[in-house]
């Protein structure tokens, strides 16, 4: 799609998205197809052993995989060790490096953020998401059979109301385990693109759209 817009001499602009989603988009990404034999062995020993016993297993075969990668994504950690087996090769390695990039030309802009700021950013979004209805939409989600699935239900949000609705812990509880879940993500975010040094980080003191703009036309 990218290259069907450049080829009508027009530019693209793709905000947002997750660490692994830019580079598969702007890099060559070399992960192997899933082996259903070792993915089973894995799943097996998930259930036996506990994931926190595969995540340590991650910690001491790719220790920067462990970082990006949160302990409570079972689905994840068990993907990163297949490609491990699979490949004899740290999950990372099979990451593009910097200079494999599909669009050599492309602007990667970051925005930086104060922790504290950030922090109260993350427990606003929250609260308003609560307040525009996020509980009944889980609650929907439940009748839909959302419980039938494996990714879905662990989503950052759903896994704690979900909890909620199995009498685990309180609402209250659920919503402050959404946002302690979601401020983990956004330092898992900043690790995993702090690596890049490819991305220009924007200050928050800085015009944004200024600095973004006289960035384009340089």
């Amino acid at each position: 799609l990218v290259s069907e817009i450049h080829a009508q001499g027009k530019n693209v602009v793709v905000v947002g998205g997750t660490g692994l989603y830019i580079k598969a988009l702007l890099d060559d990404l070399n992960f192997p197809d899933t082996d259903p034999a070792v993915r089973e062995k894995l799943e097996a020993e998930a259930l036996e052993l506990g994931a926190q016993s595969l995540y340590e297993r991650l910690q001491q075969l790719d220790p920067a995989a462990a970082l990006a990668i949160d302990r409570a994504n079972t689905r994840r950690v068990i993907r990163a060790l297949e490609v491990i087996e699979i490949t004899g090769k740290p999950f990372t390695a099979n990451l593009p490096r910097e200079d494999s990039t599909q669009y050599p030309d492309a602007l990667q802009c970051g925005l930086v953020m104060d922790r504290e700021h950030l922090r109260t950013r993350i427990d606003d979004r929250v609260d308003l998401m609560w307040e525009k209805g996020f509980v009944a939409e889980v609650d929907s989600l439940i009748r839909d059979g959302i419980l039938d699935g494996v990714t879905a239900q662990r989503a950052i949000g759903y896994s704690s109301l979900i909890a909620m609705r199995a009498g685990k812990m309180s609402e209250g509880e659920a919503k402050e385990e959404t946002k302690r879940a979601t401020r983990q993500y956004a330092r898992r975010q900043e690790t995993w693109f702090s690596r890049d040094a490819r991305i220009n980080w924007i200050s928050p003191q800085s015009d944004r759209f200024a600095t973004i703009m006289q960035k384009i036309n340089s």
